[in-house]
């Protein structure tokens, strides 16, 4: 991945840390990763219970589609395994999980919840 696109995917991802807090989340990783299977862009909490693993995709313009296009069954699925392993990581009992997946497009955030 080249410069520009790291810096769009990292300006994408504050934003939608930002939408996360505004809604009274607390952020609690971000760009975690594991070796082998990859990395979380966000993690985010709600109250003591609930997890969030989020997938964000940005883009400047949807000439090449709408962020949300970019997120496959199986990338979904990578996020689930790896949300799997955060928790494990940490030893966490008791919880709710959500996978949500977060596009910015020209600086506008959408988040779909509980993919």
């Amino acid at each position: 991945m080249g410069r520009a696109n790291q810096a769009r995917g990292a300006y994408g991802e504050e934003l939608v840390a930002r939408w996360y807090v505004a809604r009274g989340y607390t952020v609690l990783d971000r760009n975690w990763r594991n070796g082998r299977m990859g990395e979380l862009d966000l993690v985010v909490a709600k109250g003591p219970r609930l997890v969030v693993f989020c997938e964000v995709k940005t883009r400047s313009s949807a000439s090449f589609g709408h962020p949300f296009e970019a997120v496959s069954a199986e990338k979904l699925a990578r996020v689930r395994r790896l949300g799997i392993a955060w928790i494990a990581e940490r030893g966490l009992r008791g919880i709710e999980v959500r996978v949500d997946v977060a596009a910015v497009l020209a600086g506008v955030v959408e988040v779909l919840e509980g993919l």
